[in-house]
């Protein structure tokens, strides 16, 4: 509600200048770093500059507009430039900490997207491989951003662009015919796969024929040949299961599982109409799209008449828009993949389609263990369910140490484990590197899940069979700061996802949420909550309510599960 104060003080100053100068100007409404200074400030170079009147004129006329509107203003005063506004903080507080409590879950909600259809491809692991600590980005990232965007009245499409088509399955079935033996893999499917990737890549140093050979057993598989199909079939297959109990883990689900494969016999279309509008050029044998000085050509097709990665998701951005009819498409896809969607943009705008802008690539930097990227190649990966694992040992550990009679203790340390690693990644703004720490996500105290989750539970804790009636209230305890501070953050929460939304970052929940927290564990230590006057009990535990929706609501947008107990 006080962003809604601030959007209308826009609007009415705004309203007034151009009623009265016939004069657009944008206003700046903030709120003051100091809060002594008032809740709510104007500053007012702006109208000076635009006006070019003396400075004291301009903010008296600002103020006398300010004290005429019907909005729940106390008091306005200036100082230099700045019109400051304190707020009647003991109904708007009031106001703010009903409409949390009534709308519970859905307190929050924006209408933002309202209409508007996204859709989007993220987490895509490559079959055959484990899924490692360096799909968490993609998959959490992604994730989250779904439930933001719907949270925001979005309609989302949530799709699993799998790896499992391209040269590494030639690589993969070669290996296999050299090296393999599928009763021995059978017995850890994954694995075994894996280790003859990593030899192929191995051998290949000295035998750099076999590139060719991989290469062809590619063809072959484009050529639909039933041997190398039912090889690549079944290596799909092994897959899934391992990637399906990963996101069983993480309760994560999909619209879609159409990977690379799927568009298959859809490229041959986006080829000829290339061609029929004079962008495809031959070049050495091979097809490619040239896209001006500032870019290198776009390799459509190879000389031996195989398909690259970017033929495919051409072929899968026009099946998409057709199909789903997005106003917006999300590729959560790495850092070093910049310059692939910007081709893939510029080949679409070339092509004379307009959805060329709706597409965006919300990319994110590396995962580093000790400085490093993981490598498939070179066998150096760390398995995610592996990782989870760990991660939900440790918080047993803990758990066990600080409450041994917890019923559920298994349950609550999954969920546990999981949220420290969930927040790990995404408290982090997603275009940076992050250094993967699994000990310090798993700590009850500091910028970490637990923390919020521990927060949640203290307040539940501390509701726990208490009745309380939000219309038996002491508004005045909301003009304390301490009080008022908590009402502000929770009114932040509307506009902190919007915020997210638009910028595709739930780092900016993740903050805000460990905000909230540290003000109410502030709030905490100076305030007895269930004190004697009921008035002032009451109070408490409505302000304590309101804190564990925002957190509660805040935790299940970034993919984590709230507890009663821990």
């Amino acid at each position: 509600m006080i962003n809604n104060i601030k959007f209308s003080l826009k609007n009415l100053l705004e309203k007034y200048y151009l009623d009265k100068y016939n004069i657009n100007i944008s206003m700046v409404v903030e709120e003051p770093k100091n809060p002594s200074l008032g809740d709510i400030s104007v500053p007012m170079f702006s109208v000076v500059k635009v006006l070019r009147k003396p400075m004291p004129e301009i903010v008296n006329e600002g103020i006398e507009v300010i004290r005429n509107c019907n909005l729940p203003i106390l008091e306005v005063n200036s100082v230099g430039a700045f019109i400051n506004l304190f707020v009647n903080k003991e109904e708007l507080s009031f106001d703010i900490v009903k409409e949390c409590i009534t709308m519970d879950s859905e307190y929050g909600k924006s209408n933002i997207g309202i209409g508007k259809n996204v859709t989007l491809d993220y987490s895509s692991p490559n079959i055959a491989k484990s899924f490692s600590i360096g799909h968490l980005r993609s998959t959490m990232i992604g994730n989250s951003l779904k439930l933001i965007l719907q949270k925001c009245g979005y309609n989302t499409y949530a799709i699993n662009y799998l790896g499992d088509w391209g040269t590494q399955f030639g690589k993969m079935i070669v290996a296999y015919q050299k090296w393999g033996n599928k009763e021995d893999i059978m017995s850890d499917p994954i694995k075994k796969l894996t280790e003859l990737y990593v030899r192929f890549h191995q051998e290949v140093e000295e035998h750099p024929e076999l590139d060719d050979e991989a290469r062809e057993a590619f063809r072959k598989m484009e050529l639909n040949d039933p041997e190398y199909l039912d090889l690549w079939k079944w290596i799909r297959e092994e897959s899934l299961k391992e990637s399906s109990q990963i996101y069983d883990l993480l309760n994560i689900t999909f619209d879609s599982y159409n990977g690379e494969a799927f568009y298959n016999d859809k490229m041959d279309p986006v080829v000829e109409e290339l061609d029929k509008k004079g962008l495809l050029v031959e070049d050495q044998g091979a097809k490619i799209v040239e896209l001006g000085d500032d870019l290198p050509p776009a390799l459509i097709k190879r000389s031996d008449g195989g398909s690259l990665y970017i033929t495919r998701d051409l072929a899968a951005v026009f099946y998409r828009k057709k199909e789903y009819k997005f106003d917006k498409i999300l590729y959560v896809v790495g850092n070093e993949q910049k310059l692939h969607f910007v081709q893939l943009k510029k080949i679409i705008e070339k092509m004379g389609y307009d959805f060329a802008n709706e597409i965006e690539h919300v990319n994110f930097g590396l995962y580093l263990t000790n400085g490093k990227k993981a490598s498939t190649r070179k066998g150096n990966v760390t398995k995610l369910y592996d990782v989870l694992q760990t991660a939900i040992n440790l918080a047993y550990e803990l758990i066990n140490t600080k409450n041994p009679d917890l019923k559920n203790k298994e349950e609550i340390a999954k969920q546990v484990g999981i949220a420290a690693i969930v927040f790990g990644d995404l408290k982090n703004f997603r275009g940076l590197d992050v250094e993967f720490n699994l000990e310090q996500s798993v700590k009850f105290e500091g910028q970490t899940g637990p923390y919020l989750q521990y927060t949640g539970v203290r307040i539940a804790s501390i509701l726990r069979d208490k009745d309380f009636d939000i219309n038996n209230c002491n508004k005045e305890l909301f003009s304390k700061p301490h009080y008022f501070e908590l009402v502000k953050q929770i009114s932040q929460f509307n506009s902190t996802i919007e915020k997210a939304a638009l910028e595709y970052a739930p780092s900016v929940i993740a903050k805000y949420l460990l905000n909230l927290a540290q003000s109410f564990n502030k709030f905490y230590s100076l305030e007895k909550i269930n004190v004697e006057d009921e008035k002032n009990r009451n109070t408490n535990f409505v302000l304590a309510k309101a804190v564990r929706i925002v957190l509660n609501e805040g935790l299940r947008l970034l993919g984590i599960q709230y507890l009663e107990e821990m």
